[in-house]
Order: C-alpha cells, then structure tokens, then sequence
C-alpha cells in the first residue's frame, strides 16, 4: 500500500508541477503559450499512466478514485489515503513552484495565482464546464482503461490527449482543472480559495455521473 500511496503522490506532484509551472513560466516568460500548456497537461498525462498505471492505478485526480468506489472498482478503505496523497503532492508541487520561482514575481496574482484554476466568466457557466469536461474524461477512463474489451496498452494516449485536448479549449474558461487535487494545490498556496468549491464538487459530480452511465450504457458489452 505505500508504494501505491507514494506513486500517487509523486504522480500528483509531477502533474501539478509541470502543468502549473508552465502556466506560471508563461506569464513569467510568455514562452509557451496556451497551446503549449495544454500539450504540457496531456504529454505529463501519458508519461504518468505509462509509468505508474502498474504501480497503483495511475489516479491522480480525487474525483477519478471516487468514482472508481462508486462503481466498484476501488476498495473503500483505500479511498482516503489516496485522496490524501494526491492534495499531498499536489501542495507539495505548489509550494515547490513558489519556492523556485518567487523572485520572478511580486505578487502571486502576476502568475496566475500559482497557476490556479479560474473562471473567467459566470460561476454556472465553470460549473458547467467542470462538471461536462469531467464527464468526458473519465468516460474516456472507463472505456480504455476498465472495459474488458479495450485496447488498454493505448488507455494512456487516450486520457492523455483527452486532458490535452480539453485543457486547450476550455482552459480560458475554467482552467480545465477535471482534477480536485490540481485545483486544490494552488488554490491554498496562493491562498485564493473563493470559488475552489466549483472544481471540487462539479469535478466529482461529473466523473461519478459519467461512471454510472458507462457501467449502465457500456460496460454491460464486456
């Protein structure tokens, strides 16, 4: 279980790290551009699936490890520690970026705050977002990765270009967090917590809604 524990962890810091870090670096920098943000979240995706899916399932998102005991794919007393471990690393990832970066910026909002996920309009609207995004990320989960007839050497590549994909059209929006934990780090490093609620609930809303349906809808085929 603690090789489980720190792989979610670990995973979770290397997300954060590098997803936040490049936005953050972008506003420092303006090197690498939305686009390159986005492929930033998917590429880190991939690396992590493939290298620590055989390790403990590759989470790394609170909202996927909840909806995994909601459909019964994940032992309830190991829902906890998880979560835990992936807010864990994703604090840790946070307050390593401040720690490297705070002498290129005065104040946290000149970076995004830490690269935190924002609305840029309506709190329906991110809601919406969040909860729509999460759905289809992790029915693409469910269908590479647990349906007894994919093709799951490929699940990796598919979640990671799913996570790229909607990062680069719904990042100006929301952010395009899909992930509690992501969202969870920099929020509380910056301290700017005011609509953290909107990626916690509507990111667990989406990915339970959306493992009901393919256990209803697609898994019945296997």
């Amino acid at each position: 279980m603690r090789k489980k524990l720190f792989a979610e962890l670990i995973g979770t810091f290397i997300l954060v790290f590098a997803g936040t870090g490049a936005i953050m670096i972008n506003d420092i920098a303006g090197a690498i551009g939305h686009v390159g943000i986005a492929l930033t979240f998917g590429f880190v995706i991939v690396a992590l699936i493939y290298s620590f899916a055989h390790v403990s399932g590759a989470h790394f998102n609170p909202a996927v490890t909840i909806a995994f005991w909601s459909m019964g794919e994940f032992e309830r007393k190991n829902v906890f520690p998880y979560i835990f471990a992936q807010i864990l690393g994703a604090v840790i990832a946070s307050s390593s970026l401040y720690l490297l970066l705070n002498e290129n910026f005065i104040n946290v909002s000149e970076v995004s705050y830490l690269g935190a996920t924002l609305p840029s309009g309506s709190l329906v609207q991110a809601f919406g977002f969040e909860l729509i995004m999460t759905f289809i990320l992790m029915i693409v989960i469910c269908s590479s990765a647990v349906h007894g007839k994919a093709t799951k050497d490929f699940a990796g590549l598919a979640i990671g270009l799913t996570v790229g994909l909607e990062s680069m059209f719904a990042g100006p929006i929301t952010g395009a967090s899909m992930n509690p934990a992501r969202s969870i780090g920099p929020a509380i490093i910056s301290g700017n917590l005011e609509n953290l609620w909107i990626y916690i609930i509507a990111t667990i809303l989406g990915a339970i809604f959306a493992s009901m349906v393919f256990l209803r809808v697609f898994k019945s085929d296997t």
